[in-house]
């Protein structure tokens, strides 16, 4: 008789006591039958496998749905060895076969498991204890390091003070002082009454002297200090 076996709520499955599957009634009847598994006659096969089909169906139980899928694929090899090309069925017959050849060596390896370990049910023996190097032999990189660091801290761990190239652009320039610049051009008007104006400017070596001079005449001139005109040699003159 078949068992019967509940597997779900919904779902009512049965197990035979000699076949699991669909591939496993195939080798069943191509081992009681003798056919060739390299060359397997679909015809005969498909007959022998509905013939099981229907005694299944006789039990009064539900057919698998693996099993009717199986029906389904052999009557197709069928329909398709019918046919003038046998390109298609060649394949077929390939897919089927390594199929049954895989699941034939399944069975034989847990075959030779079981008679090995004399059944699934007991162990061989205990784990063996292994002892625990607690020592770290890989070496990182400080970068490696630091990167790791500051994924582990986290958004805490990345608000660090900014490093000391973000300043550079600001520290390494030179702060030139408005003061200077005027006792700058106050000495050069002692000197000459009037000058130039852009000669106020030829000898200034970076932008931070430059805005400091134009910064000083204008303090100069909001002082009334000196004075500054508009002729063609743009002179400045003390007052």
């Amino acid at each position: 008789m078949a068992a019967v076996n509940t597997t779900g709520a919904d779902k009512l499955s049965f197990k035979l006591p000699v076949f699991e599957g669909p591939l496993d009634v195939l080798l069943h009847l191509i081992r009681k039958d003798k056919l060739n598994i390299y060359d397997i006659p679909v015809s005969r096969l498909l007959e022998q496998y509905m013939e099981y089909i229907s005694k299944m169906s006789e039990l009064d139980m539900d057919v698998a749905s693996e099993f009717l899928e199986m029906a389904a694929r052999l009557i197709y090899m069928k329909t398709v060895s019918l046919l003038p090309k046998q390109e298609e069925i060649e394949q077929l017959k390939t897919e089927l076969v390594g199929q049954l050849l895989e699941y034939q060596v399944c069975q034989q390896m847990a075959a030779l498991l079981a008679k090995q370990a004399g059944g699934f049910d007991h162990f061989v023996r205990k784990p063996a204890k292994i002892e625990r190097d607690p020592s770290y032999q890989v070496r990182h990189k400080s970068v490696q390091l630091f990167d790791a660091f500051l994924a582990a801290a986290g958004k805490r761990g990345r608000k660090l003070p900014p490093p000391q190239t973000a300043f550079r652009g600001i520290v390494s320039r030179q702060i030139v002082s408005v003061s200077s610049k005027i006792i700058f051009i106050l000495r050069t008007l002692k000197t000459n009454s009037t000058v130039n104006f852009h000669s106020l400017f030829e000898k200034a070596k970076s932008k931070s002297e430059l805005v400091a001079t134009f910064l000083a005449l204008l303090e100069l001139i909001k002082a009334k200090r000196i004075t500054i005109s508009d002729s063609d040699d743009q002179s400045v003159s003390i007052m």
